[in-house]
């Protein structure tokens, strides 16, 4: 978008603290240095509207936020503009939900600088500086962290930005990764039994937990006890698994389970109970399974009978893939120069296995295709682990891309990152669609992703709760941070 555009567009607070408007929210010089738009009433003319339905989008609309909600949404030439509304002139650009991501961390990979350090232990350093900032800037304003290494610090972030002190999206904090023995980080607690699993459900949803997620070595006893502690309390749990197959952990009542078909190890053959396999899920395994054949359609049918969700991750798996994505100056620009190295060299050995990944990327587009198709409820989220290169709401963009290379239309995709996470947490009364009375949680794009997916990517103006926010502004801020805090 022209700078000459965004200047027409947006109302500067330059810094200053205060309240613009009786209803609008207090916050912080730290805040407000992002803050474009905010009024009591704002008005956006002329807007082409997609409402995270699925449905069409509507063009030339006049949507209206007074007071952090849609008070309403129509055609520009019968909708009311109240007086004295701060009017902005969209024509031109799309109006979106904002984005619900399902499984986005406040963690990254720690910084070598050198490629990697044999031997070295894998550890991940907060992002509680630069993460909420990305995430917001590129249109996620409600997430899930979907599993924490430091979990008093995801909770004082939330509060942080709850209290106006800090910029970044609704963080909905998942406690500590429910791991059995074998975890492959320190920063993990490995439990002692199903009676620790239900300890530590219960001390962190009295800490401020929302869900729960089980991790790769858990035992079937132990998943039992967290979820039963867990729904106890109203609370969900999913799973990034591999000591348990899909279907059992269906039987025992997760609700969600993420990753997909890469990470189901029931189809491999040496498969014993409530053990990880030795290298997970094989390459053979997954490059040679029929997804059209008995079992795997039996699995899926199976989770949509339990209403299990699953949370599509394809970023980070993307990233295995040879020559992919395409290499991001944006991402090279936010991450340290230690990251950097890292990334690259890492990106660099993709090579060495440029068959078997691309197949079992591609299986696992249309696994997720098959999943949805079978009326399986999909999510989606980013996962900024692996080796790198996946940031906090880039990677989310990157998401709605790959949905539509799997084969879901722009507008599916656009459902999938908004109303079906909201429904999942039970916000969908409030947030994931647009609609009247709803939170102003919007995200202005440059373009049109409906006929061009990858315009996801052109975020001029993010608003939460009403407050409009520069996109670029924020991304300019965290240059270089990525990987250090």
């Amino acid at each position: 978008m022209p700078p000459t555009r965004i200047v027409s567009i947006a109302l500067f607070t330059a810094g200053l603290g205060i309240i613009v408007g009786a209803q609008a929210p207090q916050v912080s010089p730290t805040v407000a240095a992002f803050v474009s738009v905010q009024a009591p009433v704002v008005a956006l003319e002329h807007v082409r509207v997609i409402d995270g339905t699925g449905g069409p989008a509507s063009d030339d609309q006049t949507l209206v936020i007074q007071d952090g909600r849609i008070q309403s949404v129509g055609p520009a030439a019968s909708t009311t503009v109240p007086s004295g509304a701060r009017v902005l002139d969209l024509t031109g650009e799309t109006v979106i939900p904002g984005l619900v991501g399902m499984h986005d961390h406040l963690f990254y990979p720690a910084p070598s600088g050198l490629g990697r350090i044999p031997g070295a232990p894998a550890l991940y350093n907060e992002q509680g500086f630069s993460f909420p900032r990305l995430y917001l800037a590129a249109g996620v304003t409600t997430l899930r962290t979907t599993g924490s290494v430091a979990p008093y610090a995801d909770l004082g972030i939330k509060k942080d930005i709850d209290e106006g002190r800090m910029p970044g999206p609704h963080l909905h904090t998942t406690g500590p990764y429910l791991e059995g023995k074998g975890a492959f980080t320190p920063q993990m607690h490995e439990l002692t039994g199903p009676d620790d699993a239900t300890r530590m459900v219960n001390f962190w949803a009295d800490a401020g937990a929302t869900s729960f997620k089980a991790y790769m070595h858990i035992t079937r006893a132990e998943l039992a006890a967290a979820v039963k502690a867990a729904h106890a309390r109203g609370l969900k749990i999913t799973g990034h698994l591999c000591s348990i197959g899909f279907r059992e952990a269906a039987a025992i009542g997760i609700d969600n389970l993420e990753h997909g078909l890469e990470v189901d190890t029931e189809f491999d053959p040496g498969k014993q109970p409530d053990v990880c396999p030795p290298g997970n899920v094989s390459n053979d395994t997954l490059s040679t399974l029929d997804l059209n054949s008995q079992p795997v359609q039996d699995m899926i049918r199976n989770l949509v009978a339990h209403h299990v969700a699953v949370t599509s991750t394809l970023p980070v798996f993307e990233i295995s893939v040879p020559g992919r994505p395409p290499l991001e100056p944006r991402v090279l620009d936010a991450l340290s120069p230690e990251s950097r190295v890292d990334y690259l060299y890492a990106r660099s050995r993709t090579a060495e296995h440029p068959g078997a990944q691309t197949i079992i990327f591609k299986k696992e587009e249309q696994f997720e295709r098959m999943f949805v198709q079978a009326g399986g409820t999909l999510l989606a989220g980013l996962d900024p682990t692996g080796y790198g290169g996946v940031l906090a709401g880039f990677g989310d963009q990157r998401e709605l891309e790959l949905l539509v290379e799997a084969g879901f239309t722009p507008l599916e995709a656009i459902h999938i990152a908004t109303e079906n996470g909201a429904r999942f947490m039970g916000l969908d009364g409030r947030l994931g669609t647009i609609a009247t009375g709803k939170a102003a949680d919007l995200v202005v794009i440059h373009g049109n992703p409906a006929a061009n997916i990858a315009d996801i990517e052109h975020v001029v103006t993010v608003f939460k709760d009403g407050v409009g926010f520069d996109s670029q502004k924020l991304i300019d801020s965290v240059r270089g941070q990525v990987g250090l805090h």
